[in-house]
């Protein structure tokens, strides 16, 4: 040792107090006060120097996350702890203590560095969700997958520092309580390997808009996460739905018709049975001067004159002859009124069928797409066609069929009545003899008078 050094030991050792207690402060002191020092160096030097090189290489973002994130300061919470438990060794008369508080200050350091860690991982999914990429595909299920496994590292290590055992003794002990691991953290491991499974496989991003009855979720997708994924319904609710059921079970996902650019329409009109028949010639001829029917008709009519003459006597029947219907007539105005609508897709599938007659009428569905997928628009579009084709049963002589109301039974009742009551009154002049200009008969006055009729003596 050199001649100065053995002096400044010498110097301080006649100055130091003889009392245990009051070398143990000095030394506890001592090592405060150097804690202290080396964290204000480290954040001075270090982390502001962190924070310039961030600045200046352009990742003001990542400086301005991780000081949000507070990963700065729980690194800088390391140090002073990091420092004790190297200097704990040098207090004198502290032996008693200096194990457990060395292993509480190492342990101590070990959380802080964890808990910066996590910071970081915070940091990345903030300046991650500022990108447009973060729009559709988010990877919060991943940096959640990250915490965790710094949580399981940190608590292995912290252990093995507190009971002084390696850590790969405490990991091979976890496999003894591997059943119970798997059963405490089931929904974890599900929640995992579906959130893996789901991004991976581009089944689910954030704006989709799914529907999953079962879970009554009808909305689009806010938040996924490891463990739940949050579904905003159209009334403003949230529906958290567990990742796990995502997919293991079936929902619909409208993205794909978005994409597309179209948007079905699938309706059905119902026609009255009983208004379904043969146009008459005139009816025809009259129908023609539609735009959307005259092409469809002058070609059907030619076909039908051609038919018919090949038939020759046969065609003095009616029944043998060829005629156009107003419901197939419906059928090609309705087809034709879609292919000159501008708001309709004419490059996706487009028809206009009849299906099985049922107990409440004809159906004639129609079948095509719109041009547009906002819904506002979508539901104006299809209140526009169906609007027009409505309007135009009447001229093709057909009528939509509607269930009885309770004014068609009150109508159908009045009408009953009346029929009754006239029907009394021809009886009962039958019966009477009665003869034109003659004074009315009292059960005549007593239908004048609102009275119901009395059975004549």
């Amino acid at each position: 040792m050199p001649l100065e050094w053995e002096e400044l030991v010498t110097q301080i050792d006649t100055h130091m107090p003889r009392e245990i207690w009051a070398q143990t402060l000095i030394g506890i002191g001592a090592l405060v006060l150097t804690a202290l020092f080396v964290q204000w160096v480290v954040a001075r030097v270090v982390l502001l120097l962190a924070h310039r090189l961030l600045v200046v290489s352009g990742h003001g973002d990542w400086d301005k996350a991780l000081q949000r994130r507070r990963a700065y300061q729980n690194l800088w919470y390391a140090v002073p702890f990091a420092v004790v438990s190297m200097g704990i060794d040098l207090v004198p008369h502290a032996e008693r203590v200096v194990t457990i508080v060395g292993r509480l200050a190492h342990a101590g350091a070990w959380i802080c560095v964890f808990i910066a860690f996590s910071g970081v991982l915070s940091a990345w999914q903030d300046t991650y969700s500022a990108t447009t990429r973060a729009q559709t595909r988010s990877i919060k299920g991943y940096i959640q997958i990250g915490k965790l496994i710094l949580m399981a590292v940190c608590t292995v290590l912290v252990l093995s520092i507190l009971i002084d055992r390696s850590p790969l003794w405490m990991i091979s002990g976890l496999g003894a309580l591997s059943a119970v691991l798997l059963l405490v953290f089931k929904d974890t491991l599900l929640s995992l390997v579906a959130s893996t499974q789901l991004t991976s496989n581009d089944m689910l991003r954030i704006g989709d808009w799914i529907e999953m009855p079962q879970c009554n979720a009808d909305g689009f997708v806010k938040d996924i996460a490891l463990h739940t994924v949050k579904v905003q319904n159209w009334d403003n609710t949230v529906t958290t739905v567990p990742t796990y059921k995502l997919f293991s079970e079936s929902y619909r996902n409208y993205r794909h018709m978005f994409e597309s650019g179209g948007r079905r329409i699938k309706r059905t009109i119902r026609i009255d049975a009983a208004s379904v028949r043969f146009l008459t010639d005139d009816e025809a001829q009259r129908l023609m001067k539609f735009r959307l029917l005259h092409d469809y008709l002058q070609s059907k009519t030619q076909d039908i004159v051609q038919a018919n003459q090949t038939l020759g006597e046969l065609a003095s029947v009616p029944a043998n002859r060829r005629r156009l219907t107003n419901i197939g007539t419906l059928r090609a105005y309705a087809l034709a009124y879609l292919k000159q609508n501008p708001e309709i897709r004419q490059d996706m599938a487009m028809m206009v069928r009849m299906m099985e007659p049922t107990s409440e009428g004809i159906p004639v569905e129609v079948y095509c797409f719109t041009a547009v997928t906002a819904w506002v628009e979508y539901e104006r579009i299809q209140g526009d066609v169906f609007d027009h084709l409505l309007a135009i049963l009447p001229e093709l002589g057909l009528r939509l069929y509607q269930q009885p109301s309770g004014a068609d039974i009150g109508a159908m009742g009045g009408y009953l009545r009346d029929s009754a009551i006239q029907a009394a009154l021809s009886a009962e002049r039958d019966r009477q003899g009665s003869m034109d200009g003659s004074p009315a008969l009292p059960f005549e006055r007593g239908l004048t008078d609102g009275k119901m009729p009395r059975q004549a003596e």
